[in-house]
């Protein structure tokens, strides 16, 4: 029924947003828990919106909206509607997906994998990080609004997330991968899975997924992770990783004293070729990896692998470096946290040379259930051994971060916890001088307001260095609020 119906459109592509609706689109009215979309109805169509897709028991309204009653499109449940037409897209469009899921640096790697394949053709991507099964729709109609046709594109580069079993597997039946990419099994979350074992299983779900005769591109030193090799027997499976024999892997790694680059020798099947990302830390050379195997999978060299690479620029608030004008300098990674992106971050620092001081601005984690409390005392015992200088806690159970670097020895005048990033911020400000690096790490407690007040305050240098690390936390999408996953 709904392809009969939607034949009679021509849409140029999806919104769920009427504020921001283009003419031609199709609006599809979402219903949140706390805004409606088919209240705006009669708005979208006044901006020029080809149609609706609408619930007939939430629009009582229909009959009164004259001419435009033409352009209403009933379904049982609009979320599912969105989800079907884009499988449909997909479907239709016979080009390769490439899928990436994973607890910590998803974005990343969507991204770097996306800058990869782009020498090989146009490439769609997931929009920041827009994972859920609302948000994967809403990057399929980039289809038509970005192009002609979906056949302008030769590739789909998209992140999947989840914060329950079923969820990848919904993402997959939307957009089949032939690539699918399992970067790591972290902590994010665990309070609705109880476990890091249960957390595979749910991440497993993309290896599930993968086109038959696909490639699954699995991280050889996470063993969690390179469990999954085994699930399929119809599959290809080319590993990435470190410390473990891996297909691409990376040797000589040195992260800049400045913190403006790092740089390896990047080791693939198809050769080997020295690297300059500009980002830094280790984790990020996993990212870069996971994104040199998905271009393997495509038959690209280590030399052209290894120049897009070095092309790629970081995304806002993941690792973004800041140099103020005073010689302070600050890593802006309040995109998101969960105890491993934490403590990936606080590591790429660590060993940072030519700084006065390195510190550590941690926010409250959420969404860890009983294992909370001792998650962020962990923390806090791994900052204090890393020998970070002065650490900062910041909301609710963030004061285990400070009482667990307590614990492992780091003296109490250098850990001291506030209640709220403002009063963060106002103490940082009073102490921070020329040659202090500090990293600010979160979301779910607004520490971007930390590097607002830094900014206002200290006022930046033009750009000169950027780093990225990425981990994925809740967004606004059209007049809803959804979640999204890691």
């Amino acid at each position: 029924m709904l392809d009969d119906e939607t034949a009679r459109f021509v849409p140029t592509g999806f919104s769920i947003d009427s504020r921001t609706i283009s003419r031609g689109d199709l609006f599809i009215a979402l219903a949140g828990e706390q805004v409606d979309g088919h209240r705006y109805v009669l708005e979208v169509f006044d901006k020029g919106a080809c149609a609706a897709l609408v619930v007939h028991k939430r629009l009582p309204f229909a009959n009164d909206l004259g001419a435009h009653a033409g352009r209403l499109l009933f379904v049982e449940n609009t979320a599912c509607a969105m989800q079907q037409l884009a499988a449909r897209v997909i479907a239709k469009w016979h080009r390769p997906v490439i899928a990436v899921t994973g607890s910590a640096g998803k974005t990343t790697i969507k991204d770097l994998t996306a800058e990869v394949m782009s020498v090989a053709g146009r490439v769609l991507k997931s929009h920041g990080n827009l994972n859920t099964s609302y948000g994967l729709p809403l990057t399929v109609s980039r289809m038509i609004t970005d192009g002609a046709a979906p056949g302008d594109f030769d590739y789909a580069v998209l992140e999947m997330g989840m914060s329950s079993y079923g969820e990848i597997a919904r993402l997959t039946d939307m957009a089949p991968p032939e690539v699918g990419i399992v970067s790591n099994v972290g902590t994010a979350h665990i309070e609705f899975f109880g476990s890091l074992k249960a957390i595979a299983r749910a991440k497993a779900e993309m290896v599930a997924g993968v086109r038959s005769g696909g490639t699954a591109v699995l991280n050889a030193d996470d063993p969690l992770v390179w469990e999954m090799r085994s699930l399929r027997d119809d599959l290809g499976i080319i590993s990435f990783g470190i410390d473990a024999a891996a297909d691409v892997t990376a040797g000589e790694i040195i992260v800049e004293d400045n913190l403006s680059a790092t740089r390896f020798v990047l080791k693939t099947p198809h050769g080997s070729s020295e690297v300059k990302m500009q980002m830094i830390g280790r984790h990020n050379v996993y990212n870069a990896l996971a994104a040199a195997a998905a271009g393997c999978c495509f038959g690209l060299s280590s030399e052209v692998i290894a120049q897009r690479l070095d092309r790629a620029v970081a995304t806002k608030m993941r690792g973004e470096l800041i140099r103020f004008h005073n010689g302070v300098s600050v890593i802006d990674d309040t995109y998101n946290s969960n105890p491993q992106a934490l403590m990936l971050a606080v590591r790429a620092i660590s060993g940072a040379k030519g700084f006065r001081r390195r510190i550590v601005v941690a926010g409250e984690m959420l969404e860890l259930g009983e294992l909370g409390p001792q998650l962020h005392r962990d923390c806090g015992s791994q900052i204090a051994s890393l020998g970070i200088d002065r650490l900062i806690g910041v909301r609710g159970q963030a004061a285990q971060i400070v009482e667990g670097a307590i614990q492992n020895g780091m003296k109490q005048e250098q850990a001291i916890f506030f209640e709220t990033p403002d009063e963060a911020a106002a103490s940082l400000i009073e102490e921070a001088a020329s040659g202090d690096l500090i990293l600010v790490k979160g979301r779910a407690v607004r520490t971007e307001r930390v590097i607002e007040a830094l900014r206002e305050e200290f006022k930046p240098r033009p750009l000169d260095g950027i780093c990225s690390t990425t981990f994925a936390t809740s967004c606004s999408i059209g007049n809803t609020r959804h979640e999204c996953r890691c």
